[in-house]
């Protein structure tokens, strides 16, 4: 097993595979990029430097953060080229299992035997992939989210031949690169867009059904419980609003709704065990004294008025 990992390649250099070569590069790790000819790594290669150069000049990152993805990134021949020699391999190309089996051969067979292999699926579980890799304890996903340059998290998900010594290199490697990363369990659309997709979906419905425009929906999201999102999530957001709360609200959705919108039984057990949320130090997953809701409290006052004024000073979006 390697130490840490300092030389990657992506092997898939559109938007997405593109998105996080330029990541590692600027934050010092040697890439090389491949796609499915030379000629298309190096058109690639051009983009992205050009999209370095742009951001630098937007002030989106830091001077000299373009030369640095220059100094780091090269274009390879052939996907054997690339992955010869490296220490970390991620797949980025097109979301379909028999795509990702023919490249993911490729790739183990060209890398060295201690090479760590990840995938960038969204949706298709490391079980479904792991039968292309020779020697699958090297073998998971790392889900980045698009654009890559930008967002922070990532998605691991280890398989069940996964060697668990490889997830501290990895972690390592995205703390390396300013990235947050937190392990999921190996399920179809792991927990980004487990959550993603059941939010559009239910969004969708509304607009069928006549409750909302698409363009009142994105307005609602956006402007209120999708304006805290940056700073805390769902679980979070509850013990604030009083899970007793939550629970009231559920039985007037299970009325109208059904089944598929009961009270969850974690929630149910939570409050019957009087635990309401920070409103009594109880909350689904850790007490709060009274001093950590005060400073929760002062966190959230600052955190919500400086994203009102950001929103304020960049304007509406231009499609908005």
């Amino acid at each position: 097993m390697i130490e840490q990992i300092r030389t990657v390649a992506v092997v898939g250099a559109g938007y997405m595979g593109g998105g996080i070569a330029h990541s590692l590069a600027q934050s010092g790790f040697e890439v090389t990029i491949a796609d499915v000819s030379a000629e298309v790594a190096r058109t690639h290669l051009d983009r992205i430097l050009g999209e370095a150069e742009q951001f630098e000049a937007q002030g989106l990152f830091a001077p000299g953060s373009a030369a640095e993805v220059r100094r780091n990134l090269r274009a390879a021949d052939s996907i054997e080229d690339a992955v010869a020699g490296v220490d970390f391999i991620e797949e980025a190309v097109s979301e379909v299992p028999t795509v990702k089996h023919e490249v993911l051969a490729r790739i183990a067979a060209a890398a060295r035997p201690d090479a760590i292999i990840g995938s960038n699926t969204s949706t298709i579980p490391v079980s479904v992939m792991a039968v292309a890799v020779s020697r699958p304890e090297r073998f998971l996903t790392v889900h980045w989210s698009n654009p890559a340059p930008f967002i922070p998290g990532i998605e691991i998900v280890a398989g069940a031949d996964t060697d668990p010594a490889v997830i501290p290199l990895v972690k390592d490697m995205l703390t390396r690169a300013g990235r947050q990363s937190a392990q999921v369990a190996d399920v179809p659309g792991f927990v980004l867009n487990r959550l993603q997709y059941v939010l559009l979906k239910e969004a969708m419905s509304i607009v069928e059904e006549g409750v909302a425009t698409p363009g009142d929906v994105d307005t609602i999201v956006r402007s209120t419980f999708g304006f805290r999102l940056p700073f805390f999530g769902p679980f979070a957001i509850a013990d604030m609003a009083g899970l007793d709360v939550y629970a009231n609200g559920f039985a007037t959705f299970e009325e109208a709704f059904g089944p598929r919108m009961a009270i969850p039984g974690l929630l149910r057990t939570t409050v019957d065990a009087g635990r309401h949320g920070t409103k009594n130090g109880a909350g689904l997953t850790r007490d709060y004294t009274p001093e950590e809701v005060e400073a929760l409290v002062a966190y959230r006052s600052e955190a919500y008025a400086r994203m009102a004024a950001l929103l304020h000073d960049l304007g509406p979006s231009p499609v908005a």
